[in-house]
């Protein structure tokens, strides 16, 4: 009986074919295995190995939240600047130079010598207190049978007067002191009656060797009185306050001075008057030193 008809192509069977078919096959399925097993990053898994899922934990509570980096930047402090600590730096150090400034005025103001304590002329006496007040009489003094009241308030004239209206001013010796700062004096005297509703007002320039009259009026007793007073009459206004006193009558203006003078109102007054606005002076001089520089040396709020 004849074989199997023999195959083409060089005499390959067959059955070699397909077995090497299967055979192929078989080593393309282990290379997908092969490819399916290996991690990425190149690691291969074992044949009994598995890759289990890593379960999902959440954030810690503690753990504060991230915030962008820009956000965190923008609400982080920023430093002060430059200027304004040069600023800081410079106002403190003019703090400074200014109270040790006024310290040493102070102490230089401290030092001085007062003038000698002098009495008022009898029979005037010292207001209580008028050295601790910002105005008001000086002295006081009753006079003659009616019981007349007359009251003396005293300021530099060069306060009061504009500059130029005498021919003097202060300190015109030359010397230094009580005398060479306080050479002038305004007056302003008080003369009324008890029964009376208005009193009459003196405006005066006190000197070391004379007294003069600027003006007089006549104003009620409830209008104000001291250095108040006296920049009202200076001003004007309100009730007539009568004739300029340079244009009264010579006689008149004589008789006025004959008033005042037989009233105790002339240079004799003068040394205890300038020494007690000597001293006011120097009290309120130094209780301003000691104000200034508390007010400097205060801690400014954070």
């Amino acid at each position: 009986m004849p074989g199997p008809p023999a195959a083409k192509g060089g005499g390959t069977t067959a059955g070699s074919t397909l077995e090497d078919r299967a055979e192929g096959s078989a080593e393309h399925l282990r290379a997908d295995d092969d490819r399916a097993e290996r991690l990425p990053g190149g690691v291969k898994l074992k044949s009994n190995q598995s890759v289990t899922p890593k379960p999902f934990s959440p954030p810690r509570q503690d753990a504060p939240p991230r915030r962008p980096l820009r956000r965190a930047l923008s609400n982080s402090p920023r430093p002060r600047s430059s200027a304004a600590a040069t600023a800081v730096a410079s106002s403190s150090a003019v703090n400074s130079i200014l109270l040790r400034s006024l310290k040493e005025h102070y102490l230089e103001v401290s030092k001085m010598t007062p003038p000698p304590k002098i009495s008022p002329p009898k029979p005037y006496t010292i207001v209580k207190g008028a050295l601790d007040q910002t105005s008001g009489p000086v002295l006081r003094r009753s006079y003659g049978e009616a019981g007349e009241e007359i009251s003396i308030s005293v300021a530099r004239l060069s306060n009061i007067m504009p500059p130029g209206a005498d021919s003097d001013s202060d300190g015109s010796d030359g010397a230094g002191g009580v005398s060479g700062s306080i050479s002038q004096l305004f007056l302003h005297v008080d003369i009324s009656r008890p029964e009376s509703s208005k009193s009459l007002q003196f405006l005066c320039g006190l000197y070391p060797d004379a007294v003069g009259i600027h003006s007089v009026c006549l104003r009620s007793k409830t209008a104000a009185s001291g250095a108040v007073a006296v920049a009202a009459a200076t001003k004007g206004g309100g009730e007539y306050q009568g004739r300029i006193f340079q244009e009264l009558d010579e006689k008149v203006r004589d008789a006025f001075h004959f008033y005042i003078e037989a009233r105790g109102i002339n240079e004799k007054l003068f040394p205890f008057l300038q020494a007690w606005l000597y001293v006011k002076d120097h009290r309120n001089l130094i209780r301003w030193f000691k104000s200034v520089g508390a007010v400097i040396s205060e801690p400014k709020p954070e």
